[in-house]
């Protein structure tokens, strides 16, 4: 499979061919994909903003990375490799849920995903690809959720769609001490 074929796929996840990637944004087909969510210590979530020549979602704020697996790829690898192509960093990762969305996007395409969602845990340097990404940073949840309130279109839409599921997983996350942070009482002083 070229990297620029996405892998065409049932409402099950079941691979049933393949297609160029930009006729199956442009004829909104079902693919498979990813998206990988990427915390501090202190709980904070990475975001990037994608670079300007971004085919679609230019600008635009999201998580630390995402992308297509290529055929014969498993998802969780792909994750990884996407993570070092696009931030310059590997980092354990754990599938945490996946979700189907159909999204109208800029440049007359459609996102229409099966969308594997991995989290991981990073504190290191960040070394980001400038092909993929402009700028980065880590922001509190908080802050991210008033920011989707007051102006959404800042951010792509499977961030959108997706940021309730990550908020709710990541209170329980935090609240059972799975993840090696601070606690949120002691966030809030910093």
């Amino acid at each position: 499979m070229n990297p620029q074929e996405v892998i065409l796929v049932t409402e099950q996840d079941e691979a049933i061919g393949v297609m160029e990637k930009m006729e199956a944004h442009q004829k909104g087909v079902l693919h498979r994909a990813f998206s990988v969510f990427i915390f501090d210590k202190k709980g904070r979530m990475l975001l990037q903003q994608r670079a300007p020549q971004k085919y679609h979602g230019a600008y635009l704020w999201t998580n630390a990375c995402c992308s297509h697996p290529m055929r014969d790829e498993p998802v969780e690898r792909a994750a990884q490799r996407r993570l070092m192509e696009e931030m310059g960093f590997q980092t354990p990762l754990e599938k945490i849920f996946a979700f189907m969305y159909k999204a109208s996007v800029e440049n007359n395409l459609i996102e229409h995903e099966y969308d594997h969602v991995f989290a991981g845990e990073y504190e290191g340097t960040v070394q980001m690809n400038p092909e993929e990404v402009c700028n980065y940073a880590y922001y509190d949840l908080e802050a991210i959720k008033k920011q989707l309130q007051n102006d959404p279109e800042r951010f792509t839409s499977w961030f959108r769609i997706a940021f309730p599921q990550i908020e709710a997983w990541w209170k329980e996350q935090y609240a059972a001490g799975k993840y090696s942070v601070e606690t949120i009482g002691e966030q809030e002083k910093e």
